[in-house]
């Protein structure tokens, strides 16, 4: 596995624009976000866990799709970015993927 590498500055203004214009257009998808959301804060794992009151493992274990986080922590992660916890039209969903095709 390659060494974790902290995102240059001009990195990590890029990933927070990215992440900011999907979260607008209803595209941005737990738990993708969570890595995202992450790494544009050049945070690794652990650090992000720690910030959070979780452990490393909790966070991998979002981040891959395997855990069923409380409402109570994605509210944590969300208000790091100024999101919070919705529900998107699935007209919005389905406009994306048609135009992803």
């Amino acid at each position: 596995m390659p060494r974790w590498k902290m995102p240059t500055k001009e990195e990590t203004r890029t990933l927070r624009r990215e992440l900011a214009t999907r979260a607008r257009s209803g595209t941005l998808r737990f738990p993708d976000a969570v890595g995202e959301i992450r790494k544009s804060l050049g945070m690794t794992q652990e650090q992000f866990g720690t910030m959070l009151g979780m452990s490393r493992r909790q966070v991998a274990e979002i981040e891959s799709g395997r855990a069923n986080p409380t409402l109570e922590t994605l509210l944590k992660i969300g208000k790091l970015f100024g999101f919070t916890v919705g529900y998107i039209p699935e007209e919005a969903a389905d406009e994306h993927s048609v135009a992803k095709q």
